[in-house]
């Protein structure tokens, strides 16, 4: 049969960070998942979540539409439980401002663990690598596979890493944020990932494990990002942060972390496999590199930092978030 789903109240609190949704105003109101029953003046209706709004609604046998509370009408005949675009276009700005108004200790302290959670995912791409081709081969996307481990850690988990938080342009545009906000952002949570990152490398040189084929490894791969001419790091910084970014954007429309770990997988590996250039992987695999005996220089260490890292704003801030925001936001 099909029905009319007709919204009745939006008498409502809602919780952006996490379910259930809290119904205030109905007499026997309980507390919800995504979709549950609760009973309001001796009516039934539903509670639904749509987006970042959540509505009751009251069942009526008719014809097939949700309208969400915005007044845009959203059908879904495939049933899955995703969020569309548009609908992520709005949560990753509300997460932009959410990330802005952080306070300096809490930014830190998540950009730290951010930095050490993307070594995590260097080491163990290293370690893959160790016995294999480096520059070819079926062994690169088991290497992006495991490396995938990093951004899971710090989207799961929950950290803060300066090449996702590129997407936060799209609140700066909006000017739900200041620029100063999201520069001030940006610059506390690069300086987070590379204490974390570092301290990691760091930690890796002492556990020996860098002594075996392992290092030679390490040393192999940091040689190689240091030979990179400054318009090849820009272009595979900007080419990795665009992958980078939709993997990110593709996590706001799970509502699982099984979906999101699945949404990270895919585009990660993929720009690891096209050895494409990532500047908070780099702040590790450089000092792995260097513990194990890598010559490579300050400067072109520096040198490769600077253009990956503006490679990475272009292709996350440009190429992803003001696309969206073109697409989902100006009007």
């Amino acid at each position: 049969m099909l029905i009319s789903i007709r919204m009745v109240t939006q008498d409502y609190r809602f919780n952006p960070k996490l379910r259930p949704i809290r119904w205030v105003g109905a007499e026997h109101a309980r507390p919800v998942g995504r979709v549950g029953r609760v009973h309001d003046a001796g009516h039934h209706a539903f509670g639904v979540m749509l987006g970042t709004h959540s509505t009751l609604i009251r069942i009526n046998p008719v014809c097939h539409e949700i309208r969400h509370p915005c007044g845009m009408t959203q059908d879904n005949p495939t049933g899955l439980d995703a969020y569309k675009p548009a609908e992520i276009a709005h949560l990753v700005e509300t997460a932009g401002v959410a990330k802005a108004k952080l306070g300096l200790a809490q930014t830190l302290c998540l950009a730290v663990l951010a930095g050490a959670f993307i070594g995590f995912g260097g080491a163990a791409y290293t370690m893959v690598m160790t016995g294999a081709d480096p520059g070819f081969g079926p062994a690169r996307l088991l290497g992006g596979v495991v490396f995938s481990l990093g951004l899971i850690l710090v989207v799961v988990g929950g950290a803060e890493l300066f090449t996702g938080n590129a997407l936060m342009v799209m609140a700066a545009v909006d000017r739900k944020i200041t620029r100063a906000a999201l520069f001030r952002n940006w610059g506390i949570v690069f300086v987070g990932n590379l204490i974390g990152a570092v301290g990691l490398a760091v930690a890796f040189g002492m556990t020996g494990i860098l002594d075996g084929p392992m290092g030679a490894t390490a040393r192999a791969i940091a040689d190689g990002k240091a030979t990179l001419t400054p318009i090849e790091a820009l272009v595979r910084g900007a080419l990795c942060n665009a992958l980078v970014c939709l993997a990110v954007w593709l996590t706001f429309a799970a509502r699982t972390a099984a979906g999101k770990i699945l949404a990270i997988l895919f585009p990660i590996s993929g720009f690891v496999m096209l050895g494409l250039e990532h500047s908070i992987a780099n702040m590790y695999l450089f000092p792995q590199g260097i513990a194990a005996g890598s010559d490579v220089t300050a400067c072109a260490i520096v040198g490769n930092l600077f253009w990956v890292t503006l490679g990475n704003i272009i292709g996350g801030a440009g190429g992803v978030a003001l696309s969206y925001r073109f697409a989902y936001l100006r009007g």
